[in-house]
């Protein structure tokens, strides 16, 4: 507990400040005798101020407050507008005035600077030599509780064209960040209902205010209460009587670094755009884990356009033709629907891409745009859970009195051009090349619940394949003869491909 001795020792500045009050006391009529109007709205202003310094050195004369750190920063307040004041209307002096006016002036900021020493002897930021206008823009919130204060750090920063705006406590200050965008917030520590630095913590703990960087402008000089502000997020703490250049640097950086925060965030947002974008169009034909990697690894991603070995499945349903001749549209609808449906829900299971829907016919990427060294084992497992998917499909299609239907599948391994193909006004992410005509033309040879595969795709597995024997086939428009192979089961070991009798293959149902 602190010593009430120390409280009611008579306070050294106090003879000074009683001088100061003389001395504001005799501007008015100084002004008066000049005649100038121009001056009369400050001078007043300074007026006021000097009734309240009055008021207050008479208080501490008497003993009815005490001289203490909270009583201190009272007087820097109102010192701090006094010399904000001072200078206002030594700057707004035309250079016809009497020099009367103007010895007043230095004489009270002299006895302000006095004042200010008695708590450092050589305080760098009581001078407050008048500020290089820098235009710093921006939305700035003065929290003061004092209006003299806020007027004279208004007046400073609509110098620099700035949009200032006013709060008097904690109330009115959340109530003006609600309905504005505020770039820096000045934030005096003594205030009514709730002290500046209780004030900062609620601030930096909302989610979308914590940004906003704060300036402490305080004449509380106690250490423990600079720390905990600076701890609690303040950007800076700058005494009263501030320099006025120093001030504007630190807005001015404050300032700066909100703006390239807000940068930061609307980069932010655009990233997460194009993600929901990313997500959006490739969700409809790759799985989850597909979109996630590309989304990890852009540069895995190209869409302009790249050359690339994929292993490419084709699967369409046999004699389809003759079946929707026979069906009404909605129905025919209906059957493609469940059908392509379940067919779509396999292939991104494996890890591919449904790169597009041909009438009846599914088609298929494993390799693009990820690739994998499994990219034709995924494809491979892929058709075979097709062809047992086929049992769930004619359940509903018996359910919803549609006709049972069968699948040819036929897959094949090789060169691709992969991208994004198509104009400006519409494009779709695809694959052109030899390898895809070859796919199509090999299930034109697949029979009804049969896998056909290409050399190159048994070759380029790495599970134990179970095949039966070789088919040479004459594709049209294919001038040589293709080397396929029916797909009867597979099975993960990484062993040589192998005939029928390969061990436990899983087989197709």
């Amino acid at each position: 507990m602190e010593n009430n001795q120390t409280h009611r020792t008579r306070p050294l500045w106090l003879p000074d400040a009683k001088k100061l009050v003389d001395r504001i006391d005799v501007l008015q009529p100084v002004a008066e005798l000049i005649g100038s109007t121009s001056l009369e709205g400050d001078l007043k202003t300074l007026k006021t101020v000097g009734l309240k310094l009055r008021h207050f050195t008479q208080s501490v004369s008497r003993g009815t407050i005490y001289d203490n750190p909270t009583v201190r920063h009272e007087l820097r307040n109102l010192t701090s507008a006094i010399i904000g004041y001072s200078e206002f209307v030594l700057e707004e002096m035309e250079q016809t005035v009497d020099g009367l006016l103007y010895d007043s002036l230095q004489t009270i900021l002299a006895l302000c600077h006095q004042l200010s020493a008695y708590d450092d002897r050589e305080d760098p930021l009581a001078d407050t030599t008048g500020p290089s206008i820098k235009t710093i823009g921006g939305t700035i919130l003065i929290v003061d509780d004092q209006i003299e204060s806020r007027d004279l750090l208004k007046r400073y920063l609509q110098l620099n064209k700035t949009t200032v705006l006013e709060a008097s406590n904690g109330t009115s200050m959340f109530a003006v960040l609600t309905e504005n965008e505020v770039d820096l917030i000045l934030l005096d520590l003594i205030l009514p209902e709730m002290d500046g630095d209780e004030l900062l913590e609620l601030l930096k703990q909302d989610e979308k205010l914590r940004a906003i960087p704060v300036i402490v402008v305080s004449g509380n000089k106690e250490t423990d209460r600079v720390i905990r502000c600076i701890e609690a997020g303040a950007e800076d703490y700058l005494f009263k009587p501030f320099n006025p250049i120093l001030l504007q640097a630190r807005i001015s950086a404050g300032v700066e670094r909100k703006r390239w925060h807000n940068k930061e965030l609307q980069y932010r947002r655009e990233l997460e755009r194009n993600q929901d974008f990313i997500r959006s169009v490739f969700g409809r034909y790759l799985s989850e884990d597909i979109v996630t990697r590309i989304l990890e690894n852009p540069e895995g991603l190209d869409l302009g356009g790249s050359q690339r070995k994929v292993t490419v499945l084709m699967a369409d349903i046999r004699g389809f033709s003759s079946i929707a001749e026979q069906l009404p549209p909605q129905r025919v609808v209906r059957l493609l629907n469940n059908y392509l449906g379940v067919m779509s829900d396999v292939v991104m299971r494996y890890g591919g891409t449904v790169d597009e829907f041909i009438g009846d016919a599914i088609l298929a990427i494993f390799g693009a745009p990820t690739t994998s060294d499994d990219d034709s084992d995924r494809a491979v497992q892929a058709a075979i859970a097709m062809q047992q998917a086929m049992v769930l499909i004619n359940q509903q299609n018996r359910a919803d009195q549609l006709p049972e239907i069968s699948m040819g599948v036929s897959i094949n391994t090789g060169l691709v051009v992969a991208g994004n193909i198509g104009s400006e006004k519409r494009a779709k992410y695809g694959i052109v090349g030899h390898t895809v005509n070859l796919t199509s033309r090999i299930g034109g040879y697949c029979q009804a619940g049969e896998i056909l595969i290409t050399e190159a795709t048994r070759n380029d597995c790495r599970s134990s394949l179970a095949v039966g024997p070789a088919q040479h086939i004459q594709a049209k428009g294919i001038l040589t003869a293709i080397q396929v192979y029916r797909l009867e089961g597979a099975s993960p070991a990484k062993t040589k491909n192998s005939d029928t009798s390969a061990k436990n293959p899983e087989a197709i149902g």
